[in-house]
């Protein structure tokens, strides 16, 4: 089958390179990168991020779920793998049989896992005020608690903040407010004897904020901005970062054809042309991960020029105004996300189009979407 045949993304490895060194510079020289590579790796693909990064020299990822760490695990990934979610306790041999590093939820977690009976290697999970994961990091006794489980091996302790994307002082003050929670309890752990576990807290912005944090780390789990990305454009970097976008979505045109004036076109007739136009068919959709919510509102590149969505989004196909465009014709490429000569879509701005967040987008890119290495 000839990848580029109907709809696919392209993944620059160069850019990937040049963002893993972006944050490496970001961090102090002992605090090691964990990216997370988790959702097909916000949709680029686990295996080809995974083995990408491991040439490069990274040996520590965060993962979603077990079945993710599998994954990785088959397509010869070594290093830890720190499963961030729940894992339940039917799937928990499978910890085990590919060495991959569980998170503790809570200390009721902690205790079924321990009743397991076999040893696990963990990551104690704090909460500091996101309420999500982790014991309450008021809950003293019971993360203590945890090491007197003879069958976990506790070989890392973290938090997750939740409002380092924000610039405001009041969203920077939360940061600083989650990192005193987080390090009193580190602090406690290690003055009682609690040693040989490494910490991370911070994300993709707090890695690009990092200069608000005090602590000394040895993990940070960069996740969108390591790919190239920001989760929203309208929250600017206290500091601009050059980050290139490591992902283009591409794909063919199938038809083209003349619509009259008054007549419609796609499911519902949900647009009309009000003068004669130049449709193209395009071979993706919704199932492949263009948001539904673009119909009528999106946008693609053909040859440099911008062009509208018009219609209604399908599942395998959408409908673009080429009128502009001269001479298009069937098999050539529209660019949803990414470069077309020296015009460019970036994931934000689709995002933003559809009302949502660049992870969203990301993450969403169907499977059947060939991914290439550019």
């Amino acid at each position: 089958m000839y990848e580029k045949g109907r709809a696919w993304i392209e993944l620059n490895q160069a850019h990937l390179r040049h963002n893993l060194q972006v944050f490496q510079e970001l961090l102090p020289g002992k605090c090691l990168l964990m990216p997370a590579v988790k959702a097909n790796a916000y949709g680029h693909g686990a295996v080809w991020m995974g083995r990408a990064l491991q040439q490069m020299g990274v040996r520590h990822y965060c993962v979603a779920c077990v079945a993710e760490g599998m994954e990785l695990r088959k397509a010869g990934i070594k290093g830890e793998i720190l499963v961030l979610g729940y894992t339940h306790p039917k799937d928990l041999d499978q910890l085990r049989e590919y060495g991959l590093t569980q998170t503790i939820v809570d200390y009721a977690y902690g205790k079924e896992l321990a009743s397991y009976g076999k040893e696990l290697q963990v990551h104690v999970g704090i909460d500091t005020g996101m309420h999500r994961l982790g014991e309450d990091s008021g809950h003293f006794s019971k993360i203590r608690g945890l090491w007197e489980f003879e069958n976990l091996r506790i070989t890392g302790v973290f938090s997750h903040l939740c409002t380092s994307d924000g610039v405001s002082r009041k969203e920077q003050e939360f940061v600083r407010l989650q990192e005193q929670r987080f390090l009193q309890v580190v602090r406690r752990l290690r003055a009682e004897g609690k040693k040989g576990f490494a910490t991370h807290l911070q994300g993709s912005y707090g890695i690009l904020h990092g200069a608000n944090l005090s602590g000394h780390y040895q993990y940070a789990r960069a996740g969108i901005a390591l790919y190239g990305a920001l989760s929203e454009p309208s929250k600017p970097l206290r500091k601009q970062f050059v980050l290139k976008p490591v992902l283009a979505l591409k794909a063919r045109i199938t038809c083209v054809r003349e619509v009259l004036q008054g007549e419609g076109a796609g499911y519902g007739l949900a647009w009309r042309a009000k003068e004669t136009r130049k449709i193209a068919a395009v071979s993706i959709g919704y199932a492949d991960g263009i948001p539904r919510t673009l119909s009528n509102q999106g946008c693609a590149l053909i040859r440099g020029e911008e062009v509208p969505v018009v219609g209604r989004v399908c599942m395998d196909q959408l409908l673009l105004d080429v009128t502009k465009v001269s001479d298009v014709c069937p098999g050539e490429v529209a660019v949803f996300i990414g470069k077309s000569q020296d015009r460019e879509i970036r994931v934000e701005e689709m995002a933003k189009r559809a009302g949502t967040i660049s992870n969203e987008i990301l993450s969403g890119l169907g499977d059947r979407l060939c991914r290439i290495a550019v």
